[in-house]
């Protein structure tokens, strides 16, 4: 299986492979997302660590079972060979209704046919109040970079 763009990724191809991902975890299909993975692709998450497809999309099932309305945008922050730096931000709410802005930074590194086999993500919540809310839904069209705050 083949997952265009495939490294040695540019600026270009890996812009376009961010978006991709952005797109695809805003649809919160677990097993849709993970199709972009190698069958023993390696994760940390916060202080999880998970090894492969099944793992991953049972880790993605709790999430959004966990993170209501979960919208999210991603932006590149570097690109070497098969390797990606991504920096996000995203927004959900909890079964109490209280919303939370979580940031975060992933590490990416490809296998030749462009899936991923490993992904390091480093994770900070910050609770917000509703009306703070500035990320809705997928992407409409172009966004400035994500704000610091």
């Amino acid at each position: 299986m083949t997952r265009p763009p495939v490294p040695p990724f540019t600026e270009e191809t890996a812009r376009i492979k961010v978006q991709a991902a952005e797109d695809a975890w805003n649809t919160r299909d677990p097993d849709r997302v993970a199709l972009a993975y190698t069958e023993d692709s390696v994760w940390r998450n916060r202080g999880e660590f998970l090894k492969g497809r099944d793992e991953i999309r049972e880790f993605l099932r709790r999430k959004w079972d966990r993170e209501l309305d979960y919208a999210l945008r991603k932006e590149l922050w570097a690109v070497l060979g098969d390797r990606i730096a991504v920096r996000f931000q995203y927004e959900s709410r909890d079964a109490s209704g209280q919303w939370w802005r979580s940031y975060g930074n992933e590490q990416w590194e490809f296998d030749e046919s462009g899936l991923m086999r490993r992904r390091e993500a480093s994770i900070n919540d910050v609770p917000i109040d509703e009306s703070e809310r500035r990320i809705f839904g997928p992407r409409q069209g172009p966004e400035g970079p994500l704000p610091l705050r």
